[in-house]
């Protein structure tokens, strides 16, 4: 986010507390009971690696007019990491806010991918659609995915406004990384699938497999030595932990593809899709100093809160750690970058549990695009 952003932003709580959709929201509560429009399918919640690229392939031939699909990088094992971007004019950037959405830079966190899959498949098939009673009641867009019984029919988010979502669409450049992680996802592991050679690297054997990517951010990364103590916990200099933060910052291919795509756009408002814990957090991880934009982190929160009943706290309130992507794109661009830890357990097998999860946070991911056009207003 560019200077004349982040004043814009600091400016933003005010718009965002009074706009209808943040007033709109006031009264959620959690699901009881929903139908998802969008199924995964093959008696699993989740898709494979090959079977989300060939949704993503074919979504983006059947609706080229509003998304593309494009490769930011390859992985160690030769997978390509797939962005989307979905807006009116798509081929073209013109300067409408920017926002972005990222899922499993953890392989092991499932649903991360799958809410960012169903949020591309559920705009994409809906932008052309002409408003539509699809609850069948005789009223047109009276439950929109907020987590409410609007019409006091005990269904939930059952009939949300099309001609919002493409109002949305045409107003603001959507960006998409759904899967960060492609080869800790395809091995259903937590790191990705990159031998180490000791914790800098220097040894000649393996010495084990993979980081943390979400530790391998370069931001503040030398606190690490002189705080060990306080940052220890939750990021790790020995290679075989699960929180192994690698041997130096941007070190893996995948941290190095999401700095490149980011440094090369204009992000004003980020979620980053974990499991789990239910928590919305946002930056610091590394201090508790509040965020310079706290006010708006906190609005910006507080209405997500709304919709998903997630608790909102800062990020180093549920540990402190270093490399995280968030306090990256924060303390590096400015962007309002959100980690959102879904559901109780890393990858439940579920499939309606799965689905509610997405579908309401299709809600979320919506509601964000209307907040970034707000913060330029």
């Amino acid at each position: 986010m560019k200077p004349l952003s982040r004043f814009i932003a600091c400016l933003s709580l005010c718009i965002l507390l009074v706009s209808p959709c943040a007033v709109a929201l006031r009264s959620a509560s959690p699901v009881d009971s929903f139908t998802p429009p969008v199924s995964s399918g093959a008696g699993s919640p989740y898709h494979t690696y090959e079977a989300m690229t060939s949704l993503l392939q074919n979504l983006s031939s059947n609706h080229s007019d509003i998304m593309q699909l494009f490769s930011i990088g390859t992985t160690y094992e030769g997978r390509t990491i797939w962005a989307v971007k979905i807006s009116s004019n798509v081929t073209s950037e013109e300067g409408k806010p920017q926002v972005l959405f990222m899922g499993a830079h953890h392989g092991n966190e499932k649903p991360g991918m799958e809410a960012c899959l169903r949020f591309i498949q559920y705009v994409a098939e809906t932008y052309h659609m002409p408003d539509t009673d699809n609850d069948h009641d005789g009223l047109l867009n009276e439950d929109p995915i907020d987590g409410v019984d609007n019409d006091h029919d005990g269904r939930i988010d059952e009939d949300p406004s099309e001609s919002y979502l493409h109002s949305l669409v045409n107003a603001t450049e959507i960006y998409v990384i759904p899967l960060v992680n492609p080869d800790g996802y395809a091995a259903d592991q937590r790191k990705n699938m990159e031998p180490n050679h000791g914790p800098f690297g220097h040894q000649a054997t393996v010495t084990s497999i993979g980081v943390d990517i979400n530790r391998n951010y370069g931001y503040k990364w030398y606190r690490y030595f002189f705080f060990l103590r306080l940052y220890h916990g939750a990021t790790k200099l020995e290679d075989s932990s699960e929180a192994y933060r690698g041997p130096a910052p941007f070190s893996t291919a995948e941290a190095q593809a999401v700095r490149s795509f980011v440094d090369s756009h204009d992000i004003s408002i980020a979620i980053t899709y974990h499991t789990s814990g239910q928590d919305i957090l946002y930056p610091w991880g590394y201090s508790r100093l509040p965020p310079r934009n706290v006010l708006t982190f906190l609005s910006i929160g507080e209405n997500i809160s709304l919709i998903d009943g997630y608790y909102l706290e800062q990020s180093i309130q549920l540990y402190p750690t270093l490399g995280d992507v968030c306090d990256w794109m924060y303390g590096t661009y400015g962007t309002l970058a959100f980690t959102i830890e879904l559901g109780t357990s890393y990858a439940p097998d579920n499939p309606t549990v799965v689905d509610t999860m997405c579908w309401r946070h299709v809600g979320v991911n919506l509601y964000v695009c209307a907040a970034a056009q707000a913060m330029t207003q």
